[in-house]
């Protein structure tokens, strides 16, 4: 987890810059949903295709530049671990957002006050999923299992014998069409 020997200091740089970097995919997520919703796409595939577009902006920015963890070695298992993170975050907003939508109370019913809370939810889980799982050194080590675990399982993989019933195959001797 946390190591005692980080700064205090350190700590909230980082969170600051990773704040930084969700407005900044904020910004992207927005302008993207703006053109989708103008090029005639659903609300809700054009909220999706932002969210996506917001997912991989934040990956990029805080793998190379918060969290100094990016490199070509190691981009497919962090992109993976950050996209189920991200992902899992975003669902949680979405959850939060229909609960308190759904409450119909007369404050927190409102939808820019859902809204709000939904993200801020997801910003936190973002945040700690990003900071403790994904870019921490044991994070890593997981990715790097979980890539190569997934690599060998899509890797070809001999053909099995068949299971032998006592009744020849076609073709086989001992077959004989009448």
């Amino acid at each position: 987890m946390e190591e005692p020997a980080v700064p205090q200091a350190r700590r909230r740089r980082l969170l600051a810059k990773f704040t930084g970097a969700s407005l900044i995919g904020f910004v992207f997520s927005a302008a993207t949903l703006h053109l989708g919703l103008d090029a005639g796409l659903r609300p809700w595939a054009a909220r999706l295709i932002a969210l996506v577009v917001a997912m991989h902006v934040t990956f990029l920015i805080n793998g190379r530049f918060v969290f100094k963890a990016l490199t070509r070695e190691r981009f497919f298992g962090l992109w993976g671990a950050y996209m189920t993170n991200s992902a899992f975050g975003n669902l949680c907003n979405y959850c939060v957002f229909v609960a308190l939508q759904g409450s119909h109370r007369p404050i927190v019913g409102r939808a820019w006050v859902a809204f709000l809370a939904g993200s801020v939810t997801a910003w936190a889980i973002n945040f700690l999923g990003a900071r403790f799982v994904v870019f921490s050194e044991e994070g890593r080590r997981a990715a790097l299992r979980v890539c190569r675990a997934a690599l060998s399982r899509s890797a070809p993989r001999p053909a099995a014998e068949p299971v032998r019933s006592g009744v020849p195959a076609p073709g086989e001797r001992g077959w004989s069409r009448r």
